[in-house]
Formats: C-alpha cells, structure tokens, sequence
C-alpha cells in the first residue's frame, strides 16, 4: 500500500471491490450501509492517491481530492456511520465522537479553503502537508472521532475494526511520522476488510421456504 502508483491503483481497486461487496451484503439493513459503504470511499482514496503518484505530488486536484477525503469527510463520515449502525444502547455515548467529529471536520475544511496542501513524494511514500494551527488538538480531535467511535460502538465487529485501525495509527506514526496520515490511511483501507465480513455476519436470514404439504 502506498508504495507507489500501482500500488496504490491496485489496492486501492481492491479494496473498492471489498466495499462494493459490503454494499450488496448490506441492502437489507439500510443503517448499515454508510459504514459498509466505507471501503468504497477507502478504495477510491487510494486510487485519487495513484493520481497523486503520477503528477509527482504538487497542490494539483488530486491532491485537494485527496485531502478533503482524508481529512474533513472521514473525520464527520465515519462517526455518523458508527452511530447509524450501533446498537440503541450505545447511540447515545456515541454523540460525542459524532459532535466532536462535526468540529474538527469543520476545522480541516475551513484549513483547507484557506490554505494550501502540498503533496510530495518522499521516496516510497507521499507526505502531506498543511499547515494546521493546533495541529496536536485537531489530530487528537480527529482520532477520537474516527477510532473513537468504533472503540465505543459496543459491537464486536466494529471495536475489533477499531483496535485494527488503532495499532495501524500507531506503527504508522513510529515508522512514517512525516507521511504520517497517507500511511495511517492505508492501513485503515487494508483493515476495511474486516467491515465486510461484520457485514456478512449481520446480513438477515433468508426466509425459509415452506416445504410441500403432505396430506
């Protein structure tokens, strides 16, 4: 992932294969389709990505593309999804990842209409660059609206997809800090495919048919 444009084309068509599989899976249960819905935004992003690859990073439109996905959109998307799939229980704990999610979503956006972000390719991975203020806050912000919300889901499926997405967040800032957010984003998209089979596993029973009548 993100080791070059190919690989970024290839997972990237992947794992958006992955998402419309989960889509499919999850016709009959409408809240849970933004969340199954997420690898096709995942897989997308990493084929905008290859794009970046092939204009040698720059401030282009793939870049603003890339950016708006990764930063305002999963920032609101993914703790809306959690909170549309939840049990009843947990929805209500679930409201301050989504509020806090709604700020920092409000916050990349408005740095990104006011400012600049550059891509730059470094060797075999794209850092990202923007600029933030209180760039510590606003990650912190991010984090606990994205892992957050699946940490607090109270569904198996989704606090494993969460840990998952956790360690990757983690390795990927020990290993990469400077390209810190395009690696943390691709793990999260190889990690996706554990959304498809929570999508699989809560896909309702087919109804039996009833068998002949016998006299």
């Amino acid at each position: 992932m993100c080791w070059s444009a190919t690989a970024d084309l290839v997972a990237g068509a992947g794992i958006t294969a992955v998402g419309v599989a989960s889509v499919a899976l999850a016709a009959r249960r409408p809240r849970d389709l933004p969340l199954a819905a997420l690898p096709v935004l995942l897989g997308v992003h990493q084929i905008i990505e290859a794009a970046v690859w092939h204009h040698d990073g720059g401030t282009g439109p793939a870049t603003v593309a890339w950016a708006v996905i990764a930063l305002p959109l999963l920032a609101l998307w993914v703790p809306a999804a959690v909170l549309c799939a939840a049990p009843p229980g947990a929805r209500r704990r679930l409201l301050v990842p989504l509020v806090v999610g709604c700020a920092t979503a409000a916050a990349l956006a408005h740095a990104l209409v006011t400012r600049t972000v550059t891509a730059e390719i470094r060797g075999h991975t794209v850092g990202y660059s923007l600029g933030l203020p209180r760039a510590e806050l606003v990650v912190a912000g991010y984090l606990f609206a994205t892992i957050g919300s699946l940490l607090l889901s109270d569904d198996r499926g989704l606090v494993l997809f969460g840990v998952l997405v956790a360690v990757g967040a983690a390795v990927t800032f020990v290993l990469w800090r400077q390209e810190y957010i395009s690696t943390w984003c691709a793990s999260a998209a190889v990690c996706s495919v554990v959304l498809l089979l929570w999508v699989k596993r809560r896909r309702p029973a087919a109804p039996r048919r009833p068998g002949p009548r016998t006299s």
